[in-house]
């Protein structure tokens, strides 16, 4: 279901407003993308239009120039926006003015000169093999969620899965004697990732011992992580199982659902895995995603200068 048509609360947005909806229509179906996805296109996009408001009421998306590009994000300087939201403000902007140039309303894009504001990345933590360890271990088996607890954690590390991925991933998508599962990405994108010994030995215990036992709800069937009441976990119950785990095995970090997708990542690089390998792992669209991880490798830089400068100590 698309989302409702934009609501109309000025001049410039009754200018705009066919443009707009044409635009969610292709990032709805050409782009795949979800309704919070869209939803935030359009928010930054009001930037924008708040801006042209401001100048002139008639001004139509096809006469926006790059100066009054360049005006407005001077503005968002001038309020103290962060780069980063600055960044995806102009990533929306060109997205929209792109799509403008596909439809043939506009013959040039004013957004070709505009420049994205640098952003200093802060590199995402990682657990060490024996941290990821240590919090597997803390989780009693002999409790009811036992295994499934594990089986979450194990999964979340070794397939490098998105917290809504494991709460979405569906039985019949498990295809263990190939060592692969099926994974429903954003957007709706599927993928293939192969899964480890151990976080297949963890499923396979909590569907034999917990899951089957259980009264599942109507909808949920398929779903294989399930809570007491056998409806599908929600995210924040995924949290609060890492939080408490972490809790026990006396680690400081902030830990949560992704920093195991970190970690896998991580790991592969360290391991010597190729980038566009992990690129398809993780799902990512572009492969700078990915490359984030190759920075967080220190030692292993260290080690290849050490073995392959030609000033290297004998």
């Amino acid at each position: 279901m698309l989302n409702s048509p934009i609501e109309i609360v000025s001049t410039t947005d009754m200018i705009w407003e066919k443009e707009l909806e044409d635009f969610k229509q292709y990032l709805k179906l050409e782009k795949g993308l979800s309704n919070n996805s869209i939803n935030a296109y359009i928010a930054d996009l009001t930037k924008l239009i708040s801006y042209v408001e401001k100048i002139d009421t008639g001004l139509k998306p096809e006469a926006i120039t790059s100066d009054h590009l360049r005006g407005m994000m001077a503005g968002l300087a001038e309020k103290k926006i962060s780069p980063r939201t600055q960044s995806r403000v102009i990533s929306a902007i060109k997205s929209f003015f792109r799509f403008l140039q596909l439809e043939e309303v506009i013959d040039k894009d004013p957004t070709a000169l505009l420049e994205t504001p640098k952003i200093s990345h802060k590199l995402p933590v990682v657990l060490t093999i024996d941290e990821i360890e240590r919090i597997i271990n803390t989780i009693d088996v002999t409790k009811t969620e036992g295994y499934r607890n594990r089986a979450i954690i194990e999964t979340l590390y070794s397939c490098g899965l998105r917290v809504s991925e494991v709460t979405e991933l569906k039985m019949s998508n498990l295809f263990f004697e190939s060592g692969y599962i099926k994974v429903e990405g954003k957007g709706s994108k599927e993928r293939l990732v192969p899964i480890g010994a151990m976080a297949v030995s963890d499923i396979n215990k909590y569907v034999d011992n917990y899951r089957r036992m259980m009264n599942i709800k109507k909808d949920s069937e398929d779903i294989l992580f399930l809570n007491r009441t056998g409806d599908r976990l929600s995210r924040v119950m995924i949290f609060s199982i890492i939080k408490e785990a972490t809790k026990m095995a006396g680690i400081n970090k902030v830990v949560s659902p992704h920093t195991f997708r970190h970690s896998f990542a991580t790991h592969l690089i360290q391991g010597g895995a190729n980038v566009r390998a992990v690129q398809e792992m993780l799902g990512h669209e572009s492969i700078m995603t990915t490359e984030i991880y190759t920075h967080l490798d220190n030692k292993h830089l260290r080690n290849t200068v050490e073995n392959c400068h030609p000033y290297k100590e004998e």
